[in-house]
């Protein structure tokens, strides 16, 4: 009796951890229930590509812990979520896994919750807006369209272990669109890859830099070409790579063109 006693309290004082997805930038794309769950955080646990616009949104008592893979001193790559998030969790706070763009799209939500759920710690996975929907909403560029593609295929040119992932030519289909995260380190392997595979050299690509924000860059061109017009262009990450006949169908509203530009010189 004494032990389901201590495991009672044990339940009691146990906080609860939500794994929330920022979307791609813009604050304003978050969620209400990114919001809402923001804004009673004990603890923040931010990716590098949290804005602090978006970080300002939680309270100014909250702790803000960076957690991501550049963070300084963080050496939790081999781990499947990291130690200080579990750590708050048992301690009794409120902990927000706050993720840039979706936590189950190449966000390792599904690794961290399976940690969360071992270590018996209450979550909860708020979605937010992916780096893919904001970057095609951002430019005009139709993921989908009756007459250039029937089908999204998103994936990584990067493998578990950040190498290059040689499946992909073999797992992303020959035709429809291709969203590649992660991708532009390898731009120029990931074209060759796409190519021998069957995609045709003159496929349309677009490159997006820093999606949905003011300074947002896109370099367009095709498979054959886009790795030089990246080069010359000086991108950075974060950026996201989109293949197919689509970016052809893109569409930009001038009144959005504006806001941009205003924005941007603004900033």
């Amino acid at each position: 009796m004494k032990q389901d006693g201590e495991e009672r309290v044990r339940a009691r004082v146990r906080g609860k951890v939500w794994l929330v997805g920022a979307g791609p930038g813009d604050p304003e794309l978050l969620t209400l229930k990114a919001m809402r769950a923001l804004s009673h955080a004990d603890v923040v646990c931010f990716d590098e590509l949290v804005s602090a616009e978006i970080l300002a949104l939680a309270p100014a008592r909250a702790e803000r812990i960076p957690v991501g893979r550049r963070a300084h001193g963080c050496v939790h790559n081999a781990e499947r979520i990291h130690p200080v998030v579990i750590e708050r969790a048992l301690a009794g706070k409120t902990v927000v896994r706050l993720k840039g763009g979706d936590p189950l799209i190449f966000g390792r939500g599904g690794e961290e919750a399976e940690e969360l759920a071992a270590a018996r710690v209450p979550f909860e996975i708020v979605p937010g807006i992916s780096a893919a929907l904001g970057a095609a909403a951002s430019t005009g560029i139709p993921l989908t369209h009756r007459e250039a593609a029937a089908s999204v295929t998103f994936a990584t040119a990067h493998g578990a272990k950040g190498d290059g992932d040689p499946s992909l030519a073999r797992t992303v289909p020959p035709t429809g669109t291709v969203v590649l995260y992660m991708g532009l380190g390898r731009l120029a392997e990931t074209a060759a890859s796409l190519i021998a595979s069957g995609r045709a050299p003159e496929t349309p690509v677009a490159v997006i830099e820093k999606a949905t924000r003011p300074d947002q860059r896109v370099v367009e061109g095709t498979l054959a070409s886009i790795e030089a017009r990246v080069r010359a262009a000086g991108l950075e990450p974060p950026a996201l790579v989109i293949v197919g006949e689509v970016v052809g169908r893109r569409v930009e509203s001038p009144a959005a063109t504006a806001a941009f530009e205003r924005l941007a010189a603004v900033g």
